[in-house]
């Protein structure tokens, strides 16, 4: 099992990433919600470059008439509402990284033990970034967080959390972080390490003894 864990992610890199860097990955994860990954991600240079490498201060130039281009723009996916949430992550970003000098340390200035409240900013102050997609996107921009994908939630139900299968008040969210603070005070893994852990326990997921996990799904 210890094999299959990943690293816990470093502050330090997620320190040092420019903004461009988390516009890139929560447009990225929020193309993909409902959609085929393959596509995105075979499309996704010209993605960069349609959107100048998701540089705030270039697209923070364009006017109306230059966002109604992109949903004719064959180079990405021409998606209105999601080419929108571009535009309104955008100044969401910019906003953050006003206040806290840089959006990466935004992210590492939110307490570590309280993942849940940023999911839920994440969704009230950005666009399209509320459940699965905001905490994807937490996780591929390199912070410690955990997911709650369908396999972690039934493994938390399994551990005796009263949960909904789709957890989104705020009862359930406050049950699930103690929990995940918890288990990290209990073992010392960080919370992406532990969300796999919980994802390769349970489901099409579980890691049986002399078999090999299968490459190709988000566990957790």
């Amino acid at each position: 099992m210890r094999s299959l864990l990943p690293e816990t992610p470093s502050r330090q890199v997620v320190a040092a990433q420019p903004d461009a860097f988390f516009l890139e990955q929560m447009t990225r994860c929020i193309f993909k919600s409902g959609f085929v990954w393959r596509v995105i991600d075979n499309k996704w240079a010209d993605f960069c470059t349609a959107f100048f490498d998701f540089s705030p201060a270039r697209l923070m130039k364009l006017d109306d008439a230059d966002w109604e281009a992109y949903t004719q723009d064959t180079r990405i996916v021409r998606h209105r509402q999601k080419i929108q949430a571009l535009r309104h992550n955008l100044w969401f970003v910019n906003d953050m990284a006003m206040q806290h000098g840089s959006f990466g340390q935004f992210l590492l200035d939110w307490p570590a033990n309280d993942l849940t409240g940023l999911f839920q900013f994440l969704k009230q102050k950005g666009s399209r970034l509320g459940g699965n997609t905001g905490q994807y996107f937490l996780q591929q921009a390199g912070v410690d967080s955990f997911a709650l994908t369908h396999d972690v939630v039934q493994c938390l139900q399994m551990h005796g959390l009263d949960i909904r299968d789709h957890p989104v008040s705020g009862k359930d969210l406050t049950l699930i972080q103690l929990t995940f603070n918890a288990w990290h005070e209990e073992t010392g893994f960080g919370y992406l390490q532990l969300s796999m852990i919980a994802a390769y326990s349970v489901g099409e997921n579980r890691i049986k003894p002399g078999i090999k996990a299968e490459h190709g799904h988000r566990p957790g």
